[in-house]
């Protein structure tokens, strides 16, 4: 069993935990994930391993309450064990020989964001970190990014906190300023991870995005979370789930992702009605 050390709450819908699980943080690196289960009888989920501390043998993860899974673990406290605690699952992210690299997040994306661009920073890296939320009351972990880069864009839809703009055009601009980068590494909303893709081909720079597609058993044999890179089919949770952002088809990702939405809505609401029963 898999227990929960410390619990913060980041936003409204935000968690993040501390878990203990020595043999997961001792082989983990950027870009991995884990799988884990709640209970015995609760659906496998992935979650990006946000943090981890080889010394103390815990990994943070942080993840947004928006699915009936999500929702349990989120009511779960400080001294309570999860079931399975799966990982560290993936390839890492390939950062060696990067000097210079613009780190794109959006959203709950800035959770993996963070990783990377600390570890690019720790390895000497000059690091400009753009971070976008659509308003202050959903920003996470500002402190933690502006430690972990040379600089951070701070941005908002709303411009309530930070600049009002969006990443892709703060990224522009910094290129468009004569800032040579090695490689951009975008992580976030699917819809993002494209325009950011396309903000970066004219200029022919690398672009690695970080593809978190629906997964089940994380060993690529339920086909669950397959897309399409350079016309070959992949999958996240073995080839990935950092691809060339360049080859990575997102109109059939964002379709796939759309697939199940009913049947989240469906577990959310047998979620809810069993709590009213447990109440009544």
């Amino acid at each position: 069993m898999y227990k929960i050390l410390e619990k913060k709450t980041l936003n409204a819908n935000t968690k993040q935990m501390i878990i203990d699980a020595p043999h997961v943080a001792k082989k983990a690196l950027p870009g991995q994930f884990i799988i884990l289960r709640v209970d015995e009888d609760g659906e496998r989920i992935p979650l990006t391993i946000a943090s981890y501390d080889r010394e103390k043998g815990t990994i943070m993860i942080i993840f947004q309450e928006v699915g009936a899974t999500t929702k349990q673990l989120g009511q779960l406290n400080v001294g309570d064990c999860l079931h399975d605690f799966v990982g560290p699952l993936g390839r890492a992210s390939e950062l060696e020989g990067l000097q210079k690299v613009a780190v794109v997040g959006g959203g709950l994306g800035c959770a993996i964001a963070y990783p990377q661009a600390k570890a690019l920073h720790e390895m000497g890296a000059e690091v400009d970190l753009i971070a976008g939320f659509r308003n202050k009351d959903i920003i996470i972990l500002e402190d933690e990014m502006r430690q972990a880069s040379t600089r951070l864009h701070l941005v908002t839809d709303d411009g309530s906190n930070g600049r009002k703009a969006l990443v892709t055009e703060v990224l522009k601009e910094l290129i468009d300023a004569g800032n040579q980068y090695d490689a951009v590494i975008a992580i976030g909303p699917m819809i993002m991870m494209k325009f950011v893709c396309e903000t970066t081909r004219p200029y022919g720079i690398k672009t690695i995005v970080s593809m978190n597609s629906t997964m089940v058993d994380g060993t690529g044999m339920c086909g669950g979370c397959r897309l399409t890179v350079g016309g070959e089919t992949k999958f996240a949770c073995v080839d990935g789930p950092d691809f060339d952002g360049h080859l990575v088809d997102f109109d059939e990702s964002m379709r796939r992702s759309a697939m199940y939405r009913q049947q989240e809505r469906d577990a959310l609401e047998h979620e809810c009605n069993m709590h009213k029963m447990e109440v009544q």
